[in-house]
């Protein structure tokens, strides 16, 4: 609550923690599909023995309430770097991201203690956030809205629920090209008011408590399982094979669904 109070947060925020959300936000149980790149580096996350749980989720709500103060106090136009009201802004950016990394740390650690399962964190991303970075010679800033940054080694971009999940190799050299930014996921086909008239009359309830892959749905949201389900979104295929053919990754494993809640 200290860390969110410091930076002027409303500490009524930590009554959200540990909780996935809405709209896409989810987490999957995932086992190994395909080794492809295997080395020492992934070793703890390319493991046939092993499932892996994957947490899609973030701040709660905080970030958007940031943003809404932040506009409704200076609309869309820039602020110096160096001004206070850019430097309040980055701070409170800064708590944002620390309690979404919280957030999916303590989700996890909810449904392993369920599982009775141990676990090791591998991997964490922000996919929505404003960074300095240095590209072509040119010191700024990135806003990346649902967008992963390259800088890790490694990065996990999730398909829908019905299709893998691939882990792929940034590569840095590639960076410039795309601002150090990839796709984090494959990205809706369809408007989330549209589906359920789309799908309603060729899938029931009954028919979503099991994805295209054999995995295990649990969703008790009627309007989201239509809005959530995997024709809704593009194949990821596409989308990772977009990415290889551009040159900023090169993929290293897959992973099929076992359990998406």
């Amino acid at each position: 609550e200290l860390a969110l109070a410091q930076p002027g947060l409303d500490a009524g925020f930590m009554g959200s923690i540990a909780s996935i959300g809405f709209g896409n936000h989810f987490l999957e149980l995932q086992r190994l599909e395909q080794d492809i790149g295997g080395s020492e580096e992934v070793a703890g996350v390319l493991n046939a023995r092993h499932l892996n749980l994957v947490v899609h989720s973030g701040s709660r709500g905080l970030g958007s309430a940031i943003l809404r103060e932040h506009v409704e106090q200076f609309g869309h136009r820039g602020l110096d770097e160096s001004a206070p009201e850019a430097l309040d802004y980055v701070r409170r950016h800064t708590a944002a991201v620390a309690f979404a990394e919280l957030n999916r740390w303590l989700i996890a650690v909810r449904v392993m203690v369920r599982l009775g399962a141990r676990g090791t964190l591998q991997l964490d991303v922000n996919h929505n956030t404003v960074t300095r970075e240095h590209f072509d010679d040119i010191d700024g800033w990135v806003h990346r809205k649902g967008a992963t940054p390259m800088g890790g080694k490694l990065v996990l971009i999730p398909g829908s629920r019905d299709h893998l999940s691939f882990l792929v190799r940034p590569i840095g050299a590639a960076a410039p090209a795309s601002l150090g930014s990839l796709a984090h996921g494959a990205g809706r086909k369809w408007m989330r008011s549209d589906c359920k008239a789309r799908l309603g009359r060729s899938m029931g309830l009954k028919d979503v408590s099991k994805g295209a892959l054999g995995s295990r749905i649990i969703c008790n949201d009627k309007d989201l399982v239509y809005e959530e389900a995997g024709a809704a979104y593009k194949p990821i295929d596409t989308v990772i094979d977009s990415l290889v053919g551009a040159g900023l990754v090169e993929v290293v494993g897959s992973f099929r669904p076992v359990l998406a809640y």
